[in-house]
């Protein structure tokens, strides 16, 4: 069996490259105006994969950009679900699949799966991950930031108005960004700003 960086047991090993089930996928994106609406799609979603996963979910959250009220977004909801073991797919992929949504990615560490209509992202992690922590304190922090939230929806908007191969593409290209305010935000948690 495998160990994590936790210590805890894992079934087996997890992937070791980057499946894009489907193959990449040339989007238009856009921004729309936040929308209240989301938050209500973010609960329904929320109802939908706690009945799914019972148990299995640690933790259901609202994150990315429609979880930001005044952020202009993609007009899809992104929602980070914790499980215990990433690796144990019958615990959760198959109840998820069952629930109307449809796998797209698997990497290592993180799983997801999305609604045929691609409206509603669903990124599946483990609750130790270092990546669930920076959703939710990028989400808590534009929340409360209006300089960084605005320096955010300016840096969508510059890089929304591109042309893109995938939507990976256009994330990678906010990375600088979303690490200095991920920067910003971890000196204000931890008191150092």
């Amino acid at each position: 069996m495998d160990e994590s960086s936790a210590g805890r047991t894992r079934r087996r090993p997890d992937v070791t490259d980057v499946e894009l089930v489907g193959g990449t996928e040339k989007v238009r994106l856009h921004l729309v105006e936040h929308d209240p609406a989301w938050a209500q799609a973010y609960a329904r979603h929320e109802t939908r994969v706690r009945t799914a996963l019972g148990g299995v979910a640690r933790s259901v959250e609202h994150i990315g950009s429609t979880s930001v009220p005044g952020l202009a977004a993609k007009p899809i909801v992104d929602v980070l679900v914790t499980v215990p073991d990433i690796t144990a797919e019958e615990d959760y992929l198959d109840a998820l699949v069952a629930a109307g949504y449809q796998l797209r990615v698997r990497e290592p560490g993180h799983r997801l799966v999305r609604t045929p209509e691609r409206d509603v992202f669903i990124h599946v992690l483990e609750p130790d991950d270092p990546a669930a922590d920076d959703y939710l304190l990028l989400r808590d922090h534009l929340r409360r930031d209006a300089d960084d939230r605005a320096l955010y929806e300016s840096t969508k908007r510059e890089l929304v108005s591109r042309d893109w191969p995938s939507m990976n593409h256009y994330a990678d290209a906010k990375t600088e960004v979303i690490e200095a305010i991920k920067a910003r935000a971890r000196a204000v948690r931890d008191g150092s700003a």
